[in-house]
């Protein structure tokens, strides 16, 4: 079977408009992979769950009896030093865990709003 002459640079021109349109959907189109999706939906519950938590830290924080001493030493501590701290603590500790989250500790210090913090 012959093919006309046309169709072989149409054939090429198809195959190299499809894959134009596929990098400039990717990279400027807002495209994206069903990996990365997946990625970038798990990164946001995470954090929406972390926000939704702080108001937890914050009553377990206000609820210790130890609360003075504890937001001294805080208030002494900077950068990762303080976050360790507060880990310390135990307010970071999402309910039914027996580790603190490391997340929830700096949203937490953002949340008792420590001067030079």
């Amino acid at each position: 079977m012959t093919f006309p002459d046309w169709t072989k640079p149409s054939i090429y021109g198809a195959l190299g408009g499809a894959i134009a349109v596929s990098i400039l959907g990717f990279t400027w189109g807002g495209w994206t992979t069903s990996g990365s999706a997946q990625s970038m939906a798990q990164n946001l519950a995470s954090d929406e769950v972390t926000l939704a938590m702080v108001p937890v830290c914050l009553d377990v924080s206000a609820a210790d009896p130890e609360r003075t001493a504890k937001l001294a030493t805080l208030q002494e501590l900077s950068g990762f030093s303080r976050r360790n701290a507060m880990m310390e603590t135990g307010w970071a500790t999402h309910p039914g865990s027996d580790t603190p989250d490391r997340d929830l500790a700096d949203a937490c210090l953002a949340g008792l709003e420590l001067d030079g913090s």
